[in-house]
């Protein structure tokens, strides 16, 4: 058993990590994190082998043919947890109420295009904003404006006399990517 122990276990256990390389290769995809989960899991089950070995066989014949079941388990294992994330997972352009709103548009975030577009700096917009702003008529800038200064919809509607239709056309003119693709 101490032949056995040394064959495997010298320089750095490269005979051991040797025999979990050629069985990962079926897998593939498999970053250095993973590799090193697997060796470590191969540690374990060279214990267990040496323990119960009784030499009715070649000793690396049967090591192999635990390794591989183990590997295969903890790989169907590692697979079966990523389906059951990925099962409760969802998209963040899922509609949400009304279907007019995503799940995105419900996410609160400190930085927007109505706050970047009108927050002052020393040096003035950008050539980039000035051509976004060109592209905007002067209502949509207004509501632009009302929005980054905080009023909520029915507010700005209400403050510039607009129907919903108008101040959703307004909205998606401001957001639309056709616009929105000069600030990239």
């Amino acid at each position: 058993m101490e032949q056995i122990l040394s064959a495997y276990y010298e320089n750095n256990a490269r005979k051991l990590r040797g025999t979990v390389d050629k069985i990962l290769l079926k897998f593939g995809g498999l970053s250095d994190k993973d590799r090193d989960d697997f060796y470590s899991l191969a540690n374990e089950v060279f214990l267990d082998v040496m323990n119960r070995y009784d030499n009715s066989q070649p000793f690396d014949a049967f090591l192999y043919s635990c390794l591989s079941n183990r590997i295969k388990t903890e790989m169907t294992e590692r697979n079966r947890q990523k389906r059951r994330a990925d099962r409760y997972a969802i998209s963040i352009d899922t509609p949400v109420n009304d279907g007019e709103s995503t799940i995105g548009d419900l996410i609160p975030d400190s930085c927007s295009v109505e706050k970047e577009i009108f927050e002052e700096k020393e040096e003035g917009y950008s050539r980039r904003m000035m051509l976004y702003l060109s592209k905007l008529s002067n209502l949509q800038r207004e509501v632009l404006r009302l929005d980054a200064d905080g009023y909520r919809p029915h507010e700005i509607k209400k403050k510039l006399h607009m129907t919903e239709k108008q101040y959703t056309d307004c909205c998606a003119a401001i957001h639309s990517y056709r616009n929105v693709s000069v600030l990239f």
